[in-house]
């Protein structure tokens, strides 16, 4: 074990005994980035997260808006360990259990559409993964085997596992990979700071760009394309970019008539972090096939989930009876506890209500710090989702050049400051852009709101001192 560890226990120091580590420690952990010596965190409380020399940092993106409900929520704590007084495991090729049963149906209960059931896995790739897996079984149990492409957008993130990665339209994080993975055919996004003309109104710019979608299934031939994934608000890859109204159900009309899945991924923005429980219910549509994580565990456990309609499930009961497709921890019981845990939480009318309420003090703050900033080109979002994009000019919309890292510094800077935020570079095309999310828990207080606000302030400051 190396000596950091058995220095002292992974507890906030009260001494000078747990000092600072060198920024060179020993680690046997391999991290995301191998350049970079990220602090040990040692204990979670409300909105905070707090390092091992006590350093306090307020967790305004949730990590990547997974942590809805905050840090160390008693009632959840207490649904983990009552489940593994109970049962820790149970391996789903053998036996169901209560947990996953009971959050099952609570899900579907409040289900848009016709969805009717759940595919519990371990996180939201997971879910892609099955969801993209599914679609294709569907049409060989119909006999309609021919189809087999997935249309997805520009700008798009959908998992990190081959076919959620070809699924996705983010090309920086698609280009080490492309000869591995399947071809996918790409639309443009619905992102109407950039792409809506001068004389087109919002609803008809969304009519166009969910016009392409049709375009590209007549132009593959509508006999070879199986499904079309989106998000129903765009998150890491643009910050928090919705759909203008209209558009999801223009894309559900072309759907249905081309015979196509319309897969919605809300691994990001659903589980009430849009303000309703399934973020598609504010665009008044339901999809074939949904996914769901990050706020469905809200950190507690890994959990995620993939729903289908009840036709989908029919033609694999009707037809082979077999989902070709499974992982070892499907439904885990501990998982399934604390998401029933969360979801029950979640679903308490008071708290999507706080999520709207609070989201509109946040982008009222937002507004006011920043509406009016030379380099911040658009500030949009839904409920406690929310993107600031930055530009190097404001009329012109001119991005910073990519070789200033702005996302990188500015992530550096809002961290010294105390504050976790998102910030992501290549927002227009992979390359270029800069924008930071903002995804914070649905706990936040005023005076949190103000923190962010002003911590982000300080960040941004800095940032530009430097370039």
């Amino acid at each position: 074990m190396p000596a950091l560890f058995r220095q002292c226990p992974l507890l906030i120091p009260k001494d000078s005994e747990c000092a600072p580590q060198p920024v060179n420690r020993m680690s046997n952990v391999f991290p995301r980035n191998c350049k970079i010596t990220n602090p040990l965190a040692v204990q979670g409380e409300g909105v905070y997260i707090i390092d091992r020399t006590g350093k306090r940092y307020l967790d305004a993106s949730g990590g990547a808006a997974v942590s809805c409900l905050g840090h160390g929520d008693p009632k959840i704590v207490a649904a983990i360990n009552s489940q593994l007084e109970r049962l820790e495991f149970a391996h789903t090729g053998f036996f169901s259990s209560v947990p996953a049963e009971a959050l099952a149906e609570l899900l579907i209960k409040e289900a848009p559409g016709d969805l009717d059931r759940v595919y519990f896995v371990s996180g939201g790739s997971e879910a892609v993964e099955a969801a993209i897996k599914l679609a294709r079984q569907y049409f060989v149990e119909i006999g309609q085997p021919s189809r087999h492409r997935v249309i997805s957008r520009l700008q798009s993130y959908h998992g990190n596992t081959l076919g959620a990665l070809a699924a996705g339209g983010n090309l920086w994080r698609r280009e080490k990979f492309n000869p591995l993975m399947i071809e996918t055919s790409l639309i443009s996004p619905c992102y109407a700071y950039r792409g809506q003309q001068d004389d087109e109104s919002e609803f008809d710019y969304g009519q166009r760009v969910a016009n392409e979608l049709e375009a590209e299934i007549l132009r593959l031939g509508e006999a070879q394309v199986m499904a079309f994934i989106a998000e129903p608000v765009v998150g890491a890859t643009l910050g928090a970019v919705p759909a203008v109204e209209g558009y999801f159900k223009r894309v559900r009309e072309i759907c249905d008539q081309y015979g196509v899945l319309l897969i919605l991924d809300e691994v990001m923005c659903g589980m009430g972090r849009t303000g309703s429980l399934y973020a598609c219910d504010q665009d008044g549509i339901a999809p074939d096939i949904m996914t769901i994580a990050k706020g469905l565990g809200a950190g507690y456990q890994p959990i995620g989930a993939m729903l289908c309609s009840d036709k989908i499930y029919r033609a694999i009961e009707q037809g082979s009876g077999f989902f070709q497709h499974g992982h070892t921890y499907l439904g885990h019981p501990v998982a399934c506890a604390a998401a029933h845990a969360v979801v029950k939480k979640i679903m308490d009318r008071r708290m999507l209500d706080r999520v709207l309420s609070q989201g509109v003090r946040l982008h009222k703050a937002l507004l006011d710090k920043f509406g009016e900033h030379p380099n911040v080109g658009d500030i949009r979002g839904r409920g406690l989702f929310y993107g600031l994009e930055f530009v190097r000019e404001r009329d012109s919309k001119a991005p910073f050049p990519p070789e200033l890292a702005f996302n990188k510094k500015l992530k550096q800077n809002a961290f010294e400051a105390g504050l976790i935020c998102y910030p992501m570079g290549g927002t227009l095309d992979g390359q270029q852009g800069d924008h930071v999310l903002l995804a914070p828990p649905f706990i936040i207080e005023n005076t949190h709101i103000d923190e962010i606000v002003d911590k982000l302030d300080t960040a941004i400051k800095a940032t530009l001192r430097n370039l």
